[in-house]
């Protein structure tokens, strides 16, 4: 069957698997975005910007990280800015979802061989329903970005004048969403200066968390008046999601109340809020409203595991996953229990599950070690420090102790390798590399040894 997505014919004359397409596709807008933030024209003082410097801002607008090592808000202009909040968006939503888009406006047909690139990129078990769902994406991505824009501009409006405030109610709304993290505020500042703002804060918290559910959870949301049910993984994603978000803002007010960088300054009110915040932003979203440099040291690491959990499948945020974590401690539970299947809401889950989400523990594991470690040789700074920012690249999120902008040559290639890796997936890319096999037509006798 013939394909009508534009420009994917190259990818069908070379044979490339889904996985393949996908990382190609990747690689392919973060090397237009790097030429396009080379340009004079990207940068406030009409210079080009460093070859390195560019594609290090390009991959992590892509692969909506957030990590940057110049300022946003004051190194580019607005056309740089403006080629960053494009790579965000394609990078959020996904290059296929945006081709989609195209040939659904061109009403042309979506073949099959797209919609295994399609499942491949949203993370489906099957190609059923997965045109429908990415039309769903799109509106909703489209209806929330545009309400938080408006939202967003109106208090902005108060600080600064009407055009600027809308830029930056825009810019805002998609990068948040995407879990991207840039901010256009300028010295590295995110949204500090509004720790104890209601509006900012919900809106702002609203963006991440809706992004972060993924668009499978939030369909099934909206569906939810006429069906009065909802899936296991939906179930599964919001009440992980819950947890995480409670347990996380407990555990920061206790650990920060005192701090005199961070929280001491803060009133009561705005003390709840800094700590709802920072307890949401480490699911992949990257923006602060604290220096996450001044807070303490178990703060930080407690931020490092919830960084490291991440988002939710098929959303815009990196990480193991919510749903491969509940299968972890799951597993964990049922065998301390001494059960043989893990039970979730009254389902049994297949054990093919348990070794996918052990994989991918395990992997995300070897290689935030792995990268930690040749980074503690290269940039000889403190070892939490190394780890917070080797973390926060793996799981797209952005959040930084002042690393980042200080990192040596081979620290920038290292941090772009791993921000392209957490956002593609390491399961994606080990397919990528050397395509699954088949199911073996054998099985080797059964052996015993002693664990634990």
């Amino acid at each position: 069957m013939a394909s009508t997505i534009p420009n994917f014919k190259e990818f069908r004359f070379l044979k490339l698997s889904p996985p393949q397409i996908l990382v190609l596709g990747f690689a392919t807008a973060i090397l237009i975005g790097t030429l396009l933030l080379m340009l004079p024209y990207s940068s406030a003082s009409g210079h080009s910007l460093r070859f390195i410097d560019a594609l290090f801002t390009a991959t992590s607008a892509t692969c909506v990280t957030g990590l940057v090592v110049v300022d946003t808000g004051t190194y580019f202009s607005t056309f740089g800015q403006i080629v960053i909040l494009v790579l965000i968006q394609v990078g959020g939503l996904g290059f296929m979802t945006m081709a989609t888009l195209f040939a659904l406006l061109l009403k042309r047909k979506i073949s099959l061989r797209d919609r295994l690139i399609l499942q491949e990129a949203m993370n489906q078990s099957s190609m059923e329903g997965i045109v429908r769902l990415i039309r769903k994406v799109l509106v909703y991505s489209l209806v929330i970005e545009a309400s938080a824009a408006v939202l967003l501009s109106l208090r902005w409006a108060a600080d600064m004048n009407v055009g600027r405030a809308l830029y930056f109610g825009v810019f805002h709304a998609v990068s948040m969403f995407n879990n991207a993290g840039f901010d256009i505020f300028g010295d590295y500042r995110s949204l500090t200066g509004y720790a104890g703002d209601p509006v900012v804060n919900i809106v702002v918290m609203f963006l991440i968390i809706s992004g972060g559910i993924g668009f499978i959870v939030m369909a099934d949301l909206i569906d939810y008046r006429k069906s009065r049910r909802l899936m296991l993984h939906s179930k599964v994603v919001l009440s992980m999601t819950a947890a995480l978000i409670l347990i996380g803002t407990v555990v920061i007010f206790i650990f920060e109340f005192t701090n005199p960088n961070t929280f001491g300054q803060l009133n009561l009110g705005s003390k709840i809020w800094a700590a709802f915040f920072q307890s949401v932003t480490p699911r992949t979203a990257g923006a602060n409203t604290v220096d996450i440099a001044g807070l303490r040291q178990a703060t930080q690491f407690f931020m490092v595991i919830l960084m490291f959990i991440g988002a939710s499948p098929g959303s815009t945020g990196g990480g193991i996953k919510t749903t491969t974590f509940t299968l972890m401690i799951g597993a964990v539970v049922s065998m301390l229990r001494g059960r043989e299947d893990i039970v979730l809401f009254r389902y049994r889950l297949a054990q093919e599950r348990v070794f996918k989400a052990l994989t991918i523990t395990l992997l995300a594991l070897l290689l935030v070690v792995a990268v930690s470690m040749v980074l503690s040789t290269t940039e000889g700074r403190p070892f939490l420090m190394i780890l917070f920012e080797t973390t926060s690249a793996f799981a797209t999120v952005g959040l930084s102790m002042g690393l980042t902008p200080e990192l040596s040559e081979a620290g920038k290639i290292l941090i772009c390798l791993t921000m392209f890796a957490g956002r593609l997936g390491l399961l994606t890319l080990a397919y990528a590399l050397g395509p699954k096999q088949g199911k073996a037509l054998y099985k080797y006798p059964e052996g015993k040894m002693i664990i634990g």
